[in-house]
């Protein structure tokens, strides 16, 4: 396991600057450990720069937090690290950027928890939730949250303890 230096804001693990604690710890607990090979922080363009009247609009970029390469050197898992994955959590720009990331490259991005032993996986953006596991929405007092008509409310998401797992299967790909 790599030393955690923590300067101003930025973490540094094995030379490799993360801007949260929260990146830090799923690259020591789970990226790191798998063997794989990965980027951190590789920038992807969504829209290239285009005219408008005599000026130009910038392009519109995404960085994942980690991108993990196969053996044979293809993308597995496009992983974006959140401190949760409700609405606060994840923005509406957040998930724009996840969906044209989606549309250029027909892979998801994978929001990820990390939690004590293992870490949440959500996917945003797909018509139905339910490509993922329900579980029970609570609140800060333990009692199941539930819609207006009684219905329980739940989010839609996989747990995993690594990153072996593969997204295709998920997606029905």
């Amino acid at each position: 396991m790599g030393i955690i230096e923590h300067f101003s804001k930025a973490i540094f693990v094995d030379g490799i600057r993360f801007p949260s604690i929260k990146e830090a710890d799923f690259y020591t607990r789970f990226i790191k450990p798998s063997g794989k090979r990965f980027e951190v922080h590789k920038s992807f363009e969504l829209i290239s720069k285009f005219p408008v009247g005599g000026y130009k609009q910038r392009s519109i970029t995404y960085a994942p937090d980690f991108v993990v390469y196969d053996a044979d050197g293809r993308i597995e898992h496009v992983y974006d690290v959140k401190s949760g994955i409700n609405q606060r959590a994840v923005d509406t720009a957040a998930k724009l950027r996840f969906k044209l990331f989606s549309l250029k490259t027909g892979l998801p991005v994978e929001v990820v928890v990390p939690r004590k032993n293992d870490f949440k996986m959500k996917l945003y953006g797909f018509t139905t939730n339910r490509i993922q596991d329900p579980h029970g929405r609570y609140d800060r007092h333990g009692n199941m949250k539930r819609k207006k008509n009684g219905e329980p409310m739940y989010d839609y998401y996989d747990v995993h303890k690594s990153v072996n797992y593969d997204i295709r299967d998920i997606i029905g790909w």
